[in-house]
């Protein structure tokens, strides 16, 4: 599949300009988690925030403007081409992340063992 310039550049910008709870799941989670993950990960003609491939799991955090009406529509389709596909799409509001980050990562490190079926060191 060909990836389409604009979506390239516009992961990029998105990598550089994570907002502040994308940038403390990353650096103080997923970064080194021991399972690649990506950050900013084109998949079909969508970005999503993060994606790990052998799980098939992205993970998307969302601000004020994915509860909004418009907001929530997009990512009820946004989620269901991706289920179609094989996805397993996991949301976490930016309050998850300030309040409640370690249970954030425990629910993501149990999504991902039991999708891969195997223990992680």
């Amino acid at each position: 599949m060909r990836k389409r310039p604009l979506l390239v550049e516009a992961a990029r910008v998105l990598r550089k300009d994570m907002t502040p709870q994308e940038k403390h799941l990353w650096f103080d989670f997923l970064r080194h988690y021991p399972i690649k993950i990506y950050r900013q990960k084109i998949i079909n003609d969508f970005i999503a925030d993060f994606y790990c491939a052998k799980a098939m799991l992205i993970i998307e955090l969302d601000g004020n403007q994915h509860y909004t009406e418009d907001g929530l529509a997009h990512d009820a389709e946004r989620t269901n081409i991706l289920n179609a596909l094989g996805f397993l799409v996991i949301r976490f509001p930016n309050s998850e992340i300030d309040n409640n980050f370690s249970s954030v990562c425990n629910q993501i490190d149990n999504l991902i063992k039991s999708r891969i079926k195997a223990p992680l060191r």
